[in-house]
């Protein structure tokens, strides 16, 4: 390990001294999409959900096949906190891999539940192992980049996260393809779909490193290495005695919640609103992922020009309009492109947040300050969903959850215009 972190100091040295450090630096994105895109194929739980509502051996409630999903997004806050803090004393790389490694397990563990009486397994195994590994991944990546990219903050994070989003791209076809061979037994799927997250996760996170502690990008005027730039770096304490910081948890707590809501049931309303077969419905979901992942960068590079509080405005109420009409939206374009919009904000905030925690606390203590920030990614995804499954209950009742989800999510604008950046950092952000 020794050697592996000097090895790493050799070759961003050598990406110093007047030479633009784009190589080494570029490499390390590429292996966190690689890491975010095995994570990220959670998001293609919809196809699960409905494969395990519709096998008889398991004949899984509405609410009973959204609960592996809800604890998967619950116990990511624990993992983002715990990897958060680890990484920021121990680095990356060990961090990703053990992370991987535990979301792995989990996910072949759920493989081996047979019947609808076993679904502790799944939320056992998928639900609180995977989701802890997912969290204790996650946030790798984004610290990590954060330090290398200081000159590009709000793109860097976007691409941080945004191999996640693409995660339900490939899996959900290929999922639905894998519950296609044993429709009786859909949890089959979740073996060799484990195996492959293991495989790419690790590869992914092999060349994690922090940048040395002389790094600077060329160009990019920096008063110390680490600092991120001119501004004080809250630690993760003095974060917490902050009201942005409650302030912008709670605006990721409302993104998501908005988000989550649409994504836990993606499957069944594009069959049950749209009219869309089985088949087609997984092959929408693996594409809306496609705006879930394009949503992270295009959202987090725009709020490089128009600013991150305009840009969250403009992500909650997009989504809040458009699932005001979705519920209606019975010609299949339209819903497509209501569901499209929703995912894409709903990314947005993922790729926006960590830049604007990094604006508004310094990224030295990213690690730390963002993964507790995640809490709201876990609250937001037990509150949306249950709010949707609830609502839509038996009788498919899709226009009541998704009216009272849009009206929470078009109030929530309100709290993007009184937060301001702290004034020990307003001067240089």
């Amino acid at each position: 390990m020794a050697h592996e972190e000097s090895l790493g100091t050799a070759r961003a040295a050598g990406a110093r001294g007047g030479t633009p450090p784009g190589g080494f630096r570029w490499l390390l994105v590429a292996g966190a999409l690689l890491l975010q895109f095995s994570i990220g194929a959670v998001y293609a739980w919809s196809v699960f959900a409905k494969a395990l509502r519709e096998a008889p051996a398991f004949s899984l409630s509405t609410v009973e096949a959204s609960l592996p999903f809800t604890v998967t997004i619950a116990m990511i806050f624990i993992g983002s906190y715990l990897g958060g803090r680890i990484q920021d004393r121990r680095g990356p790389r060990i961090v990703a891999v053990i992370g991987g490694i535990i979301y792995a397990i989990g996910v072949v563990l759920a493989s081996f539940a047979r019947s609808g009486d076993q679904l502790w397994l799944i939320i056992l195994g998928y639900g609180v192992i995977s989701g802890f590994g997912l969290g204790f991944a996650y946030i790798v990546p984004i610290a990590m980049l954060l330090k290398w990219f200081p000159d590009k903050r709000g793109l860097i994070t976007g691409l941080a996260v945004g191999g996640f989003g693409f995660g339900a791209v490939l899996t959900s076809p290929v999922a639905q393809w894998l519950i296609g061979n044993d429709p009786e037994q859909p949890t089959k799927a979740f073996l060799p779909l484990g195996i492959g997250y293991l495989v790419m996760s690790l590869i992914g996170a092999s060349i994690f490193r922090n940048p040395p502690a002389d790094y600077v990008v060329p160009g990019y005027e920096q008063s110390s290495a680490g600092g991120g730039d001119r501004g004080k770096d809250y630690t993760e304490g003095e974060a917490l005695r902050t009201p942005q910081w409650y302030l912008l948890t709670a605006i990721l707590t409302l993104n998501v919640s908005a988000g989550i809501a649409l994504i836990s049931q993606a499957a069944a309303s594009g069959t049950d609103i749209a009219g869309y077969t089985a088949t087609t419905a997984a092959a929408v979901v693996g594409v809306l992922a496609i705006f879930n992942g394009g949503g992270r960068i295009v959202w987090a590079a725009a709020s490089d020009y128009i600013g991150r509080m305009p840009a969250f405005a403009a992500m909650l109420g997009l989504q809040g309009v458009s699932l005001l009409i979705l519920p209606h939206a019975s010609n299949g374009v339209l819903f497509f492109i209501l569901a499209a919009i929703v995912y894409l904000c709903y990314g947005g905030g993922f790729g926006t947040m960590p830049a604007t925690a990094g604006d508004y606390f310094g990224v030295r203590y990213a690690g730390a300050i963002y993964g507790l920030m995640l809490i709201g990614w876990s609250l937001g995804g037990v509150i949306g969903p249950i709010i949707a499954s609830s609502l839509i209950g038996s009788g498919r009742n899709y226009t009541l959850a998704y009216t009272v989800i849009g009206i929470i999510a078009l109030a929530s604008m309100v709290l993007t215009f009184i937060t301001k950046v702290p004034k020990t950092r307003r001067e240089v952000v």
